[in-house]
């Protein structure tokens, strides 16, 4: 008598349970490693997912991007520090390999930065008495294109009780003219060209012949080659593109100048 085989193994079953196995095995590997810390301290799914809405063709709400960015389990600080910054890097390298046009870059950029400024929007900034308030002013030069990554540096001033100015595009006479009216702690630098760092290197020594409290002068950006060089010949006290450690350099000289 032939056997009822519905309970035996079906072999058709088996083959395709043991061809999904490693499939599934893969996708739980692919989900793991987007999920993985890089060593920018990002988390690959969440940026992905910056760069996808930066780059949609269906419009940006900053707004609804924040709030997904959120859901990720995202600070608002690990936003502005990490995940814009990131996302504008991406944004350069996919131009490098052609994988976007120089318009896509330049939306993207205006996109990350009205995030920015959602993303600001309310933050609570840690106050500071009138005594020790520190006051900095970031300069994006004359002919200069990157505003988004001063941006990014005037919101970790304030989010640290910075009162920060920004001068974009101004001639080297009205950033003087600043200097002179406002008597900044720090000033900050914002380079993205070797070929600029001659107009920087005069504007600084305009700065250190205005007096005797000469500011903090940090040079920052994406402009790249060897930092004793580019000190040496702009004249900067420091050459970082963390304006954490241009907060603690100005603490620190006015602690040790008595003015603190």
């Amino acid at each position: 008598m032939a056997q009822d085989d519905t309970f035996g193994t079906n072999s058709s079953y088996a083959e395709s349970g043991n061809a999904v196995e490693p499939l599934a095995a893969q996708v739980i590997t692919m989900l793991c490693e987007r999920q993985t810390v890089s060593a920018a301290g990002v988390r690959q799914i969440a940026l992905d997912y910056l760069g996808r809405s930066i780059l949609a063709g269906d419009g940006f709400d900053a707004a609804r991007v924040l709030d997904e960015l959120r859901g990720y389990r995202l600070t608002v600080d690990a936003i502005i520090d990490l995940y814009i910054p990131q996302a504008a890097l991406l944004l350069g390298e996919m131009w490098k390999r052609s994988d976007i046009t120089f318009a896509d870059v330049t939306i993207g950029a205006l996109r990350l930065q009205a995030l920015l400024g959602e993303a600001s929007h309310g933050l609570v900034w840690i106050g500071q008495t009138p005594t020790n308030a520190l006051h900095a002013l970031i300069v994006v030069s004359e002919g200069e294109q990157h505003f988004l990554g001063a941006s990014v540096v005037a919101a970790q001033l304030r989010r640290s009780g910075c009162d920060v100015s920004l001068s974009i595009s101004e001639t080297r006479k009205q950033i003087l003219s600043r200097v002179k009216s406002d008597h900044p702690d720090m000033i900050l630098l914002s380079c993205a060209r070797l070929g600029a760092l001659e107009t920087i290197a005069k504007t600084v020594k305009n700065i250190k012949a205005i007096g005797d409290q000469t500011p903090v002068l940090a040079l920052g950006g994406a402009v790249r080659g060897k930092i004793d060089a580019i000190k040496k010949q702009t004249g900067v006290d420091m050459v970082t593109n963390s304006a954490t450690e241009v907060l603690s350099f100005c603490v620190k000289r006015k602690k040790a100048l008595g003015y603190i």
